[in-house]
């Protein structure tokens, strides 16, 4: 039942206008909707529901990402952007900041105002295909 429900994501942040400055401004997601306690953005099919909370603890492991076809242009456009991307002790990783996977999937990894980590990721192949089984 859920299979074929549309998907609802979700981020606190202790300063809506702040978040929405980044998420907005920096991202360029398209904001639908903004209310005193949450911003709201739509991508691909997918809604966002930037949420306004008393307090925030970050996670030390991704909490949001994007699959995305070349990872150099989209490291670069969010640089630009005003992004940090986070580097890792012990992690090999470019003059970017991306890091490739064994399997040969490159990321990096960057945070938004609250400290959320986001990544955007490039798949060696598609994970889709990869995993479908033939009816």
């Amino acid at each position: 039942m859920l299979a074929d429900a549309e998907l609802i994501a979700f981020v606190p942040t202790v300063d809506l206008d702040r978040a929405l400055n980044f998420y907005q401004g920096v991202l360029g997601l398209p904001l639908t909707e903004e209310t005193p306690s949450a911003a709201v953005f739509q991508m691909d099919g997918t809604m966002l529901r930037v949420s306004a909370v008393r307090e925030v603890v970050p996670q030390p492991f991704t909490t949001l990402g994007w699959r995305v076809e070349d990872i150099v242009d989209v490291v670069r456009w969010l640089t630009d952007r005003g992004a940090r991307v986070n580097r890792y002790d012990g992690i090999d990783q470019d003059g970017l900041g991306i890091w490739t996977s064994p399997d040969g999937d490159r990321i990096v990894w960057f945070n938004d105002p609250d400290g959320h980590t986001l990544s955007v990721t490039q798949f060696s192949a598609d994970p889709l295909a990869v995993n479908h089984v033939p009816e």
